[in-house]
């Protein structure tokens, strides 16, 4: 396994031009390497370091405290089930021993096909929806255990691809206004 391609490694400079301090690009050079490969290999947090002057154990350990970011490969789909008291008072732990029957894992673990890795989450912010399931990001709810079987199998069919990219892809649109605002701001100080 390598690091960074050579295209990701041009955004990633691009992304550290964007800072004051280049150690402050490092979550967002975390999600671009994750979602190079879905996670967080080893050469990735490598290329990180490098780029943001930090230790790749300072990148791990960052890594490791956010949620959001993986530093062992999980599923193409990350699902996971709120537990938290509105979506439990609403049938989330019924949801939730169902998908681990349904999918054949327990939480924390990945399908054999590499589909899904079903993960139980706190709190999602979606009381309005209990209960609540995130997908790579993506909010489903409410969901109920027939609910999460249409879920699973629209993600594995393919129907939901335009909604919900794979895993560590946060946003499909690249945005290009800050770098053109750091741009003009750099001509003017000139």
């Amino acid at each position: 396994m390598s690091g960074l391609t050579p295209e990701n490694l041009h955004k990633a400079e691009t992304i550290v031009a964007l800072y004051p301090e280049r150690r402050s690009a490092l979550i967002p050079l975390c999600h671009l390497a994750q979602a190079q490969e879905g996670y967080l290999t080893e050469e990735c947090m490598e290329d990180v370091a490098l780029l943001c002057g930090v230790s790749a154990a300072e990148v791990r350990g960052t890594a490791s405290f956010y949620d959001m970011l993986h530093t062992e490969p999980v599923g193409r789909y990350v699902v996971a089930v709120c537990t938290n008291i509105a979506c439990m008072l609403a049938g989330a732990y019924s949801v939730l021993t169902h998908a681990e029957e349904h999918l054949g894992i327990r939480v924390g673990q990945t399908t054999h096909d590499g589909l899904f890795t079903l993960e139980e989450a706190e709190c999602l912010a979606g009381c309005d929806k209990a209960v609540c399931v995130q997908v790579n990001h993506r909010f489903f709810g409410p969901v109920d255990r027939e609910g999460f079987d249409r879920l699973t199998g629209d993600l594995a069919s393919g129907r939901l691809d335009d909604e919900v990219p794979h895993h560590g892809v946060l946003n499909r649109v690249e945005r290009t206004h800050e770098l053109e605002a750091h741009r003009e701001s750099e001509g003017a100080e000139r």
